[in-house]
């Protein structure tokens, strides 16, 4: 679809279309208009002209309601308004230009004490190198790392392992858009020559990722999972690819995510949970969590705004560790919600977590939500004198089952210190507003120029759909539900100076939605295994129920995900239910 010059647009029809709803300049609205095939059409389309009526019309998608006089005064300074929105669209935003009023999950007045950049894990049980190929492609990084430097591994080998098995089970899973075999076996082989000389870059080299579809790869596609992005190829690359590659890891290829991170739905087709093959991985980090799962790399990189690390980490039964909001640049990643979006690991096992996230870590000049802090994890790291809140309710009705209180119950038996907890009640989810807000804004372009139709997904609740709906927020209503995010952010503040650690069933009691928007730091974990009838969007067909596994989640303090991960790690030591491997493999 052509975008009209506004040039070509007359100032009466540019106020009379955005009088009635249509794009203001480049919108589709417009363009439609222009392309009536013929008068009667075209007069049938005409919006109506700006007057009282239409402004009491438009009131009622705010809501508000204003008298006649009132309505008549804001004719008279709308034209200079909808001139100015029309000189500003004009613009042309990079995805990456990010809002001047930024987001710091910091509360005016709080200190954060200082942290040594240090991982201590002791060195794995000396196990003899496996013979069989699968057990060496599920093995924990650790493991990985121990048989790379001492037990007659090489990278090079490590790495043809999981190019096999991309290539065994990838057409049934569809989580990789992208497969990097040559680079692969580049960097594989470099990492072999830096072990030999000596030159060890810490306990990612030689080990063989995947990263999500949303950070940019130089010369290789970086597709955004959406149809209008599929050919689109960078020319540098993100700053946790570079990281990785300081790192000595191996990058294997792009995984799939769903288009414009939502769900698991991409444009060539949908991701797969391997231990159910008639259900999506959920997502938006779809393919990141399938194909670590299934044993298809050592680990990968997936990003969260409001559940994508979270929940394919639980559909898969993955370690999924959403750092602290600014801990980790997002600078080369797709922007979808600046004040939100999050990078971090997906592994098989919490302590992989941790390996990535010391890589990973870091403040980033490139990244305006960027915050400097060090990373420390040690196993017994703040376990003497944890206090662990969670609420009894959490643990009942539809958001939870026997294995959340399960878990529960077994963390008990840590010895840490429990502690009820109470979330005051406010109207949470209207938080999702200001997401979609912000979403509009940074795929604008879509929706100006058309190419939302080029999307996979076109439903009520896809993004194209959204992204027109939520242009009818009015900016006052936007500023309100920013106060109202500080106010959660003063009352988890509140809470979280209560206790250490929060758990949950991953969906329970608004958590999810409030820890995104307060930047607090989230672990999820296996905790068992359920029956699920659960399908791919849009198959009516098969609903056998089968065997899967479920998660756990763990909320931390602010930049405190050392603590976090060590009482994960006990936990998950504790429930010893993250040894199983789902049937596709």
């Amino acid at each position: 679809m052509s975008k009209p010059s506004i040039t070509n647009v007359s100032r009466r029809g540019l106020l009379a279309g955005a009088a009635a709803g249509a794009t203001i300049i480049g919108g589709k609205a417009i363009a439609r208009q222009n392309e009536a095939p013929d008068d009667t059409a075209e007069a049938a389309s005409e919006p109506p002209e700006l007057s009282p009526r239409v402004v009491a019309c438009a009131e009622k998608l705010i809501p508000i309601e204003f008298t006649e006089k009132e309505r008549e005064q804001i004719l008279r300074g709308i034209e200079n308004q909808l001139e100015t929105v029309a000189r500003v669209r004009e613009q042309k935003f990079e995805n990456a230009l990010a809002p001047a009023l930024g987001f710091d999950p910091r509360l005016p007045g709080k200190s954060f004490a200082e942290q040594e950049n240090k991982v201590s894990i002791p060195s794995p049980l000396n196990t003899p190198l496996p013979t069989n190929d699968e057990d060496i492609a599920f093995a924990s990084i650790a493991q990985l790392g121990h048989w790379l430097r001492h037990g007659g591994l090489s990278s090079a080998r490590l790495t043809k392992i999981y190019l096999d098995r991309i290539k065994k089970y990838d057409d049934a899973l569809e989580c990789f858009v992208t497969v990097t075999a040559d680079l692969a076996q580049r960097q594989a082989a470099q990492a072999d020559a830096d072990f030999a000389a000596g030159r060890d870059k810490g306990p990612l080299q030689g080990i063989p990722y995947g990263v999500k579809d949303l950070f940019d790869t130089k010369g290789i596609l970086t597709t955004w999972g959406a149809m209008p992005y599929k050919d689109r190829i960078p020319d540098s690359d993100s700053q946790i690819v570079t990281k990785l590659h300081e790192a000595g890891a191996v990058l294997l290829g792009k995984t799939t995510c769903g288009a414009l991170a939502m769900g698991d739905v991409w444009f060539d087709g949908v991701t797969k949970n391997p231990w159910n093959l008639k259900e999506g991985s959920s997502g938006s980090s779809a393919g990141s969590a399938s194909a670590t799962a299934a044993g298809l790399v050592g680990f990968s990189i997936g990003t969260e705004t409001l559940g994508s690390i979270v929940s394919p980490s639980n559909r898969c039964g993955d370690a999924g560790l959403r750092p602290t909001f600014g801990r980790v640049s997002r600078a080369g990643a797709m922007a979808l919600c600046w004040s939100l979006d999050k990078a971090g690991a997906i592994c098989r096992n919490v302590e992989d977590t941790v390996f990535v996230l010391s890589a990973i870590n870091g403040g980033d000049v490139k990244d305006a939500g960027s915050i400097n802090m060090g990373f420390n994890y040690g196993r017994n790291l703040g376990q003497k004198d944890l206090v662990v809140g969670y609420n009894p309710d959490w643990f009942k009705g539809d958001s939870a089952n026997e294995i959340d209180r399960a878990a529960l119950a077994t963390l008990k038996k840590l010895g840490v210190k429990t502690k009820t907890v109470n979330i005051p009640e406010l109207p949470y989810s209207a938080l999702v507003l200001s997401l979609l807000a912000e979403s509009a804004a940074s795929m604008e372009e879509l929706t100006l120029s058309g190419r939302d139709d080029l999307l996979v997904r076109q439903d009520d609740d896809a993004w194209p759909a959204t992204f027109r709906q939520i242009r009818f927020l009015s900016s006052v209503d936007y500023i309100q539900l920013d106060r109202l995010r500080r106010k959660v952010m003063q009352n988890m503040d509140e809470m979280m100076d209560e206790v250490d650690v929060l758990i949950t069933p991953n969906f329970a009691a608004n958590l999810l939605v409030i820890t995104n928007y307060t930047g607090h730091p989230c672990l999820t974990l296996r905790a068992g295994y359920r029956k699920s009838a659960a399908r791919v969007r849009g198959d009516d067909g098969d609903k056998t129920k089968r065997r899967v596994p479920q998660n756990i989640s763990l909320i931390g303090r602010l930049f405190d995900e050392g603590k976090l991960c060590a009482l994960g790690r006990r936990l998950e030591a504790a429930l010893n239910v993250n040894q199983e491997r789902p049937p596709i493999s």
